[in-house]
């Protein structure tokens, strides 16, 4: 398996995932709003910037690929940005999916993902990485858990997670100069 940096080429594979999550969560009555993301949205936003000359994109992509003897193929991602706070001086990872096609769920690759994303924080110095899920989620909530994730808040039946950022067992990943790519975890 293999994590890696999501590319503009990937944009029909990401809006798959991000279909498949949708209707995973709405199985679970998890989200109230309707799904509206687009391939052209998603080149403008992830790749290409709103405006001519925006530099950094609104988010990025993580993709986990099983090898297989074809082409690697898909079977996750994790799509997440970056907020800041004025008062630690400091930047945190908030992610906003965390998704492995089903077939593919209990064999290490959501846990792969997730050490990459803490990577990416510590390498980006993060306070934290930041998330919420429903609570129905048990699944889920069991794994965040695991993994060292606390509950923080929640309301009604969302569940807010905080995952403070170690910097004891830090892991650089090197920079090529471009933070879409090696910087932010391709591998």
């Amino acid at each position: 398996m293999t994590i890696r940096s999501a590319q503009a080429a990937d944009i029909s594979v990401i809006l798959k995932l991000i279909r498949q999550k949708a209707a995973f969560d709405d199985a679970m009555n998890a989200c109230d709003n309707p799904l509206e993301a687009t391939a052209e949205r998603l080149q403008r936003t992830l790749f290409s910037g709103v405006h001519s000359g925006d530099v950094a994109p609104f988010a990025y992509v993580l993709l986990a690929e099983a090898d297989t003897e074809l082409a690697p193929q898909v079977i996750g991602f994790a799509l997440y940005s970056f907020r800041y706070s004025s008062f630690r001086a400091q930047p945190s990872l908030w992610l906003d999916d965390l998704f492995v096609v089903a077939s593919q769920r209990r064999q290490g690759i959501g846990t792969a993902l997730l050490q990459r994303l803490i990577e990416i924080a510590q390498y980006q110095e993060c306070s934290h990485l930041a998330w919420t899920a429903c609570v129905d989620n048990v699944p889920g909530v069991r794994f965040y858990q695991k993994h060292g994730a606390k509950i923080v808040d929640q309301r009604q039946r969302r569940l807010y997670f905080r995952l403070p950022v170690s910097y004891s067992n830090f892991v650089a990943i090197p920079s090529s100069g471009s933070q879409g790519s090696t910087a932010y975890g391709s591998s």
